[in-house]
C-alpha cells in the first residue's frame, strides 16, 4: 500500500515539476560545483532528515540516466560495505524510484523513498561515495554532478495516519 501511495506522490510530484522548474522551493540543492575533497574543506551542510521519513526528488538529465543509475548501484554498494551501523540502517529503509512520466524539460525524475528515515545519519550521496571509494571520489563525483538537470528537491514527511492500521 505504501508503494502505492509513493507512486502516486511521485505522479503528483512529476506533474507539478514544471513549477519546480520555474520556481525552486527554498529546500531545492543542485549538487555542488566542486569536488568533495574541497566540499569537506568547506565544511557543508549535512543532507539530514528531520522527521519520520523523507523523499528527494531528482530531476535527471535524459541522456545521463545511465550514469545516474551506475551511481545508485555505487551507493548501494558504499552503504552495504559501510562498517558504519547507520549506513546499514540507511540501506534497510532507503529505496529509488524512477517516474515513468516525463518531468519538467523533458528531463526523468528519480524519487529517493527513505521511510523510516534515520535519525542523525547524513544522506549526502558524495559523503557516502567518499567514505566507501576514497581513490574514486572524484570521477565519481562527476558523474554525478553531470546527471543533474535541475537538482534534487528534500521533502520532510512526518506520517499523519497509517491507513493500513
Amino acid at each position: 500500500m505504501f508503494r502505492s501511495i509513493v507512486l502516486g506522490v511521485a505522479a503528483v510530484m512529476t506533474a507539478a515539476s514544471t513549477l519546480y522548474a520555474q520556481t525552486p522551493a527554498p529546500q531545492t540543492q543542485t549538487p555542488p560545483a566542486q569536488p568533495p575533497a574541497q566540499q569537506a574543506q568547506a565544511a557543508p551542510a549535512a543532507r539530514m532528515f528531520g522527521s519520520d521519513a523523507g523523499m528527494v526528488l531528482n530531476f535527471i538529465k535524459p541522456d545521463k540516466t545511465a550514469d545516474f543509475e551506475a551511481i545508485v548501484a555505487k551507493l548501494k554498494e558504499a552503504l552495504q560495505k559501510s562498517d558504519k551501523p547507520e549506513r546499514k540502517q540507511q540501506a534497510a529503509s532507503w529505496k529509488v524510484f524512477k517516474s515513468p512520466d516525463q518531468a519538467a524539460g523533458g528531463n526523468v525524475l528519480y524519487v529517493f523513498v527513505i521511510d523510516p528515515a534515520v535519525k542523525g545519519a547524513d544522506y549526502t550521496v558524495s559523503t557516502i561515495l567518499a567514505e566507501a571509494f576514497p581513490q574514486d571520489v572524484q570521477t565519481l563525483y562527476k558523474q554525478y554532478a553531470d546527471a543533474y538537470a535541475q537538482g534534487q528537491n528534500f521533502v520532510n514527511l512526518s506520517l499523519v495516519s497509517d491507513l493500513g492500521k
